[in-house]
């Protein structure tokens, strides 16, 4: 049997199975899944529950950063913090010392939701059934599988 007859040629297998990019996306699929009932009891979707991650850490952040940080354009990101702003966890602000920049803010009724999130990562890591030690690796090797697929054009 020749490499093409078992679904490879020089090392590299078409079989679904061998995909790493099958691999990610049905592991992000899971996590994500297994997020949506903890989020719904928060009020909150995958996409917001990210954005109030970046502002429980920051409290007031640049609309920009906030997209820096979750590798998102504004036009994705605007509906979710109006969405978030509706719910009255968050209030936009223009920088009163730079119209162009919107800044986001926590609300009081946002910081509040943190302490109910709080047991989310928890929920989460104990689903993933991993030691701490592979909890690492796996966060190291898919943030290098990012910076390096990133910059490879």
């Amino acid at each position: 049997m020749d490499s093409t007859e078992n679904g490879t040629e020089q090392g590299f297998s078409l079989l679904l199975d061998d995909q790493l990019c099958f691999a990610l996306y049905a592991a992000s699929r899971a996590v994500t899944n297994r997020y949506r009932p903890l989020l719904e009891a928060l009020g909150l979707t995958y996409p917001q529950y990210l954005v109030m991650l970046v502002l429980w850490e920051h409290d007031t952040v640049p609309i920009k950063d906030i997209g820096a940080a979750l590798q998102l354009d504004y036009g994705t990101l605007t509906p979710l913090i109006k969405r978030l702003e509706s719910a009255g966890l968050v209030r936009r602000e223009r920088r009163p010392d730079d119209e162009r920049t919107v800044l986001v803010t926590l609300t009081g009724q946002g910081q509040e939701l943190r302490e109910r999130a709080r047991t989310v990562p928890t929920d989460i890591g104990d689903a993933m059934g991993l030691s701490p030690a592979q909890f690492d690796q796996a966060r190291r090797l898919l943030r290098l599988v990012t910076a390096n697929v990133s910059a490879s054009g």
